[in-house]
């Protein structure tokens, strides 16, 4: 499965830059594949990995914030690997035809 996430402390002012940042460290040290941009952080892996890696990345910032919101999507598909570089490439080869 592939999960796009994005943790935000709120109660903590306008710059959370920093507590992405401890969110992010938790997802990229874990070893599953994963992605971060702007927005959102991506990881890759199967359902219980997954999901911790989320509860651990919310706890890093709970941590220090008191309230954090969560916005998840997740794109379940048995039997699919590396899906974080197929599907953009797919798109990528729809775009250069």
């Amino acid at each position: 499965m592939i999960v796009a996430f994005s943790v935000t402390p709120l109660g903590v002012g306008e710059d959370v830059g920093e507590y992405v940042a401890d969110a992010v460290r938790v997802v990229r040290e874990s070893g599953l594949p994963n992605r971060t941009d702007a927005m959102f952080t991506s990881i890759e892996g199967e359902w219980d990995q997954v999901m911790d890696v989320v509860r651990r990345a919310v706890a890093v910032v709970e941590e220090r914030a008191p309230r954090v919101s969560l916005v998840l999507k997740a794109d379940i598909r048995p039997g699919i690997t590396d899906g974080l570089t197929s599907k953009v490439a797919t798109v990528e080869q729809y775009l250069a035809e």
